[in-house]
């Protein structure tokens, strides 16, 4: 069977851009160590161009998108940039730039560092805007568990958590995606001393916890120390609107964090700037966050604060 068909060119393709070095940090031990993100962007036919050989492909040039920095989560023990890069794949169809990255594990940096990471991914985006088709006006964070406690981190806009890299730019971003997000280290901490008085439990100890593996340090400090790292001790007048989403059946991170979280927003005088869906029978990650329903919700958030 042989057909004519013309279905058009208005869809333009997908690439991606692997290993791009945004940072040089070191980790504890004083090793060096290169932070990597990826890029997710409509940009035309980049295998055409390659084949080509520097010849003029001709091509509509698009003006400059709204970014997304992907924040991957894996209890911040260390978890690939582009594990779940693909769930992302719904937002570069409407038009968003996204940016997977990856920071400092548990393992390799104590807190706030990680913080900083995500910090200096975004403004190595602004200061190469222009390189990867960026508008360095429009520019948001979204990550799940310990990615979404980092979005939710940086959407706050705080001030204290720059370095010297690529200064000049700024770290501040214009909407905030947490899903899940353990986004108070102190209530965290305090379920999983619950949970281990069962003896079946798989921490023992708090400094064995995934809140307790990034602070580091004396024990009986930690949950002092773990305030630092409550994102409503940052809430301010500065703060990005926010998106959050949480499982009623999650089993890791309590939904009462997200929405106590969301009530202090409220308490803070900001209700309009935040959005709480509870997601009925949704686990940690499980499929609920995925569906087109709830993609729909997700892009009009950053429709309405990034287009």
């Amino acid at each position: 069977m042989k057909r004519v068909v013309d279905f058009g060119n208005k869809r333009r393709s997908i690439n991606v851009i692997d290993n791009i070095v945004y940072s040089h940090v070191k980790d504890m031990d004083g090793n060096p160590v290169e932070l990597k993100l990826s890029i997710m962007t409509q940009n035309g036919n980049s295998e055409l161009k390659l084949a080509m050989q520097g010849a003029p492909v001709e091509e509509e040039k698009l003006p400059p998108r709204p970014a997304i920095v992907w924040i991957p989560g894996g209890g911040y023990r260390g978890a690939d940039k582009n594990l779940m890069a693909a769930e992302c794949e719904y937002l570069v169809e409407e038009g968003y730039v996204v940016a997977s990255m990856y920071y400092r594990s548990s393992a390799q940096a104590k807190w706030p560092e990680q913080i900083k990471d995500v910090k200096t991914a975004i403004r190595f985006l602004r200061a190469n805007a222009d390189k990867y088709e960026i508008d360095p006006d429009r520019i948001g964070v979204m990550g799940r568990s310990a990615g979404g406690h980092l979005s939710a981190m940086a959407g706050m806009n705080a001030e204290g958590f720059d370095t010297e890299e690529w200064a000049g730019f700024s770290s501040d971003v214009q909407a905030t995606y947490d899903m899940f997000g353990p986004v108070d280290f102190v209530a965290l901490m305090e379920a999983d001393e619950i949970a281990m008085r069962d003896p079946n439990h798989r921490w023992k100890t708090v400094e064995d916890t995934h809140a307790g593996a990034i602070l580091g340090g004396d024990p009986a400090t930690m949950k002092e120390r773990a305030k630092s790292a409550c994102v409503k001790y940052y809430i301010s007048p500065k703060m990005a609107p926010i998106l959050i989403m949480h499982g009623d059946a999650d089993p890791l991170v309590p939904t009462s964090i997200s929405e106590e979280f969301y009530q202090q927003i409220c308490d803070a005088g900001m209700e309009d700037r935040a959005d709480l869906y509870i997601l009925k029978h949704a686990g940690h990650g499980t499929p609920e966050f995925f569906q087109p329903e709830t993609k729909k919700i997700v892009v009009e958030f950053f429709d309405r604060y990034l287009k």
